[in-house]
Parts: C-alpha cells; sequence; structure tokens
C-alpha cells in the first residue's frame, strides 16, 4: 500500500516496520507538511493518491464524512483507535499486521474509513 502516516502517527520503528513489510510510506517531514492541520495532511494525501494512517480517529472520520457528502474521493483512511491503555492500544506490529490482514482480505480501500483495531 501507499501510504501517507500524519505527524501524530509517524514513529520511526512503525515507518520502519511499514517499509519492511513492502509498504511505500511517506512522512510528513519529508514532504514539507510536518504540523500543518489534519485537513491539509488529508489534502496531502489526496492529491498524492496516498492512504493516510492516522490516529486522529474522530477527526479524519469527520473529513470522510464531508467528502462522501460531497460524492467526491479519496483514496483511503486508516484509523488506529486508542484508548491509551497500553495492554489495549495497539503497538507497531500490530498496525502493521492489520494493514496486511485487510490487504490480504481484499477489502477495497479507496473512498472508505478503516478501524485498524478491527483488524489486528
Amino acid at each position: 500500500m501507499n501510504l501517507y502516516v500524519d505527524d501524530n502517527t509517524c514513529k520511526a520503528l512503525l515507518v520502519t516496520l511499514l517499509r519492511k513489510a513492502g509498504h511505500q510510506v511517506t512522512v510528513p517531514s519529508n514532504v514539507g507538511t510536518a504540523g500543518v492541520s489534519d485537513a491539509r495532511h488529508f489534502l496531502y494525501a489526496v492529491t498524492n493518491a496516498l492512504l493516510v494512517l492516522t490516529q486522529d480517529h474522530n477527526d479524519f472520520e469527520d473529513l470522510h464524512l464531508v467528502v462522501q457528502a460531497t460524492h467526491g474521493q479519496h483514496p483511503g483512511i486508516l484509523a488506529i483507535r486508542s484508548d491509551n491503555d497500553a495492554s489495549r492500544d495497539m503497538k507497531d506490529r500490530d498496525i502493521v499486521r492489520a494493514i496486511g490482514n485487510l490487504e490480504r482480505a481484499g477489502v477495497p480501500v479507496a473512498d472508505e474509513f478503516h478501524v485498524l483495531n478491527h483488524w489486528r
């Protein structure tokens, strides 16, 4: 998958694991979008045909709903839910595994909002 990992999700280990798993990964610091709003992250991802990987579940779900309401399109959003509970929250390896599970299932991702926690 071609992924854009937003600021709040962009950790070195996660990026390394995603790349080792065969994903193309774009990070904000490499493309001049570090520190921009979620809407700007989404705009960059959409205009560059990249799936968004984010922990900003609510903000990106809202952006997804706006796109749907206006009959627009986007490459997809992969959200990670976090409850600030280390025993339940997804670790970097869990995230990579969930993306692989989603990919192997052949589920469409374009124009969709997927919560990766459901794909462990």
